[in-house]
């Protein structure tokens, strides 16, 4: 599973590629306005620190709108993954990106016939929110196994990214269930490598070393 970063920190996407297992971001408008800075701007730095797919959503509700801002994103670098919401003019501006060669990430997808029809249009990435469902008391993970199914049935090539995910065991269920890809905030990228008996193990290991060099 490729992990993604979920943020427009750039100390955070910097902290995130020096270990070397950072295959992309995702951001949306509410990360990008707490940075406090140009949007294209800052989206172009993103691309320069993570060379593969960098997610930057249009503002606009309208099909026509959501055009003008995609091809006005895809220029900014090679890299860049435009996020349509999924909506029936988002998914009217996913057929004529497809068409375009304009890759897209659609967002905010809480149930199968969602992905389904992202995906029979071509999307590069569909994003199923597994916390945001578990806030509301339904199986989040459960989303991802039925999309995993339907797309397996039809050979779509659609990636399955899912997001919101909340802490490491949404990671590991989100892997389990076949996501080809897990987006996550940076705190949660942060425990991936924490258990307690790791830091037992090499403390003790540590100490066994200094003993034998007295």
């Amino acid at each position: 599973m490729k992990f993604f970063l979920d943020t427009a920190n750039l100390d955070e996407i910097k902290a995130g590629a020096a270990l070397g297992i950072v295959d992309g971001i995702t951001t949306n408008p509410s990360l990008v306005a707490k940075e406090g800075k140009d949007f294209k701007t800052l989206v172009a730095q993103i691309c320069e620190i993570i060379p593969g797919p960098v997610s930057a959503e249009v503002v606009s509700t309208t099909c026509d709108e959501m055009m003008k801002e995609a091809r006005t994103l895809s220029k900014i670098a090679p890299n860049i993954i435009v996020k349509l919401p999924t909506i029936p003019e988002g998914v009217k501006a996913l057929k004529i990106c497809t068409a375009e060669g304009i890759k897209t990430n659609l967002t905010l997808i809480f149930q199968p016939l969602q992905a389904l029809i992202v995906a029979k249009s071509g999307a590069t990435f569909c994003s199923p929110f597994l916390g945001r469902l578990d806030d509301i008391g339904q199986d989040g993970m459960a989303l991802i196994h039925d999309i995993r199914h339907i797309y397996d049935n039809y050979g779509f090539k659609t990636e399955i990214l899912a997001a919101s995910l909340r802490h490491p065991m949404h990671v590991v269920e989100a892997a389990k269930a076949g996501a080809d890809v897990g987006t996550m905030p940076f705190s949660v990228f942060k425990m991936l490598l924490n258990h307690p008996l790791t830091d037992i193990g090499l403390e003790k290991f540590l100490a066994d070393w200094k003993k034998l060099q007295a």
